[in-house]
C-alpha cells in the first residue's frame, strides 16, 4: 500500500509541475492565480498522503486542512485585489498578442 500512495505522490508533484508552467508562462494574471489555487490543492493531498507513509495521518490531516485554508484565503484576497485594481483603469492583463 506504500508504493500506491508513493507513486501518487510522484504523479502529483507531476502534476504541480505542469501547474507551475502555467503560473510561470500564464499570460494573464487570473492563469497564475488558478495555477497557485490548482497547486495549493495538489498540496493538500499531497501532505495527506506523506501522513499515510508515515502512519500518522491524523496529524497531517490538520496541517493540511490548515493549509487548505490558508490557499483558499491567499486566491480570494488576490482575486479581490486584481479586482478592484482593474475597476482602477489599470490594466492588469499582460497579455501581449503575437505581432503578424
Amino acid at each position: 500500500m506504500d508504493q500506491f500512495f508513493l507513486y501518487t505522490g510522484v504523479f502529483l508533484v507531476l502534476l504541480m509541475i505542469a501547474s507551475m508552467y502555467r503560473g510561470i508562462a500564464g499570460p494573464t494574471v487570473l492563469d497564475r492565480i488558478l495555477s497557485v489555487n490548482a497547486i495549493g490543492s495538489k498540496t493538500t493531498v499531497l501532505l495527506i498522503l506523506i501522513g499515510f507513509l508515515y502512519g500518522r495521518p491524523e496529524m497531517f490531516v490538520d496541517i493540511s486542512l490548515a493549509y487548505a485554508m490558508l490557499n483558499f484565503i491567499a486566491v480570494i484576497a488576490a482575486a479581490k485585489y486584481f479586482h478592484k485594481r482593474r475597476g482602477q483603469n489599470r490594466e492588469v492583463c499582460y497579455y501581449t498578442p503575437p505581432k503578424k
